[in-house]
């Protein structure tokens, strides 16, 4: 017994030293948690663009923020929109990683304004902001290579009855909040610094079934929807086309690769039914599981992608989307559910 403290001495080692600890392991994303800031939301109740609700939700995401260390930038403006003048408002999260270079995750807070009946968006509208809040306290979390920008859109839904319905050349009656954002990167020189974007939008679908976007960037898409695959979760991400309208158009206009992972196969869309009923936690895993599973694969595309233009002094160019598609729902959205050939956008 001496003479093993005696050699320990002679290598420095305290005899009662405790071993390091272990490395925390990164956080996971919990679907129980983003179901509690879903049930908040839709709580609330209907929570459109420029009403006291909305501002409840904007306090609820903010105090949410602080509570895991985050603080949120708010990007305010009134809106010119068919019927009147609207204060919207923009929350932004930055997540620093060991580059100033950002992947964007986006999603909206708001739910489409309707008179005939109470409309709490429980997948459209709550399962998004949801998501992006347990999403910052996972990414907050983990060593990241790239900048983490996650925002909460304002006012995509159309202040008219229908998604275009109220629409002029140059001036869509939607995804103001989107369009506000990117007019605001091109105008303070951040636009550059933006490598991706992944927007979420109605993903609480009791019954998931999320398909590839047609305008939707194709390498972004495949890495997604191969993640899915690894995880064992295709038969939620399945392989059909589909072509959607949403806040991702603004940013594939602006050159940015983007993709738009959105369950629109929901029969409760607009309707009173869009409640907890119709949603489940289930789903809200599935996304969190296979985002966060794709992000390294997307990360490792885009350094190989910037090491390419450093040796090389060439970058290839974006192709931008310049006019916005029309793509009707059944019932007057954003979807087109044939399968038209694949419109090639970002890199």
């Amino acid at each position: 017994m001496i003479a093993d403290l005696l050699f320990a001495a002679a290598l420095g080692i305290h005899p009662h030293a405790q071993a390091p600890a272990p490395p925390t392991a990164p956080p996971k994303f919990e679907a129980g948690r983003a179901w509690d800031h879903l049930r908040q939301f839709v709580a609330i109740g209907p929570r459109p663009s420029g009403s006291a609700a909305i501002e409840q939700t904007r306090t609820y995401i903010k105090d949410r923020l602080a509570a895991d260390g985050l603080a949120a930038a708010e990007q305010t403006w009134d809106e010119q929109t068919p019927f009147d003048k609207v204060k919207m408002t923009n929350l932004v999260v930055t997540i620093p990683g060991a580059r100033r270079d950002r992947i964007v995750v986006t999603g909206h807070y708001d739910t489409k304004r309707i008179h005939e009946f109470r409309f709490v968006g429980a997948s459209d509208g709550a399962s998004s902001a949801a998501f992006l809040l347990e999403l910052a306290r996972v990414l907050k979390g983990r060593k990241s290579t790239f900048t983490y920008e996650l925002v909460f859109l304002d006012g995509e839904e159309a202040v008219c009855k229908d998604w275009d319905e109220c629409a002029r050349p140059g001036a869509p009656d939607n995804t103001y909040g989107s369009r506000h954002y990117v007019t605001a990167a091109k105008r303070d020189g951040t636009l550059a610094t933006m490598k991706a974007m992944i927007l979420i939008d109605m993903i609480g679908d009791r019954d998931l079934d999320i398909r590839r976007d047609g305008n939707s960037t194709p390498w972004l898409t495949d890495i997604i929807w191969s993640a899915a695959k690894g995880k064992s979760l295709e038969s939620y991400f399945l392989d059909e086309a589909t072509r959607i309208e949403d806040d991702h158009l603004p940013f594939l206009a602006a050159g940015v690769p983007s993709v738009d992972i959105i369950d629109l196969d929901y029969e409760a869309w607009h309707t009173s039914k869009d409640n907890l009923d119709a949603v489940s936690a289930r789903s809200l895993q599935v996304v969190g599981d296979v985002v966060i599973a794709s992000l390294p694969a997307i990360e490792a595309r885009l350094v190989k992608q910037s090491a390419l233009v450093r040796r090389t002094g060439v970058k290839k160019p974006r192709k931008a989307v310049t006019t916005y598609l029309v793509a009707h729902h059944p019932h007057g959205r954003k979807s087109l559910k044939k399968k038209p050939a694949p419109i090639l956008i970002g890199h």
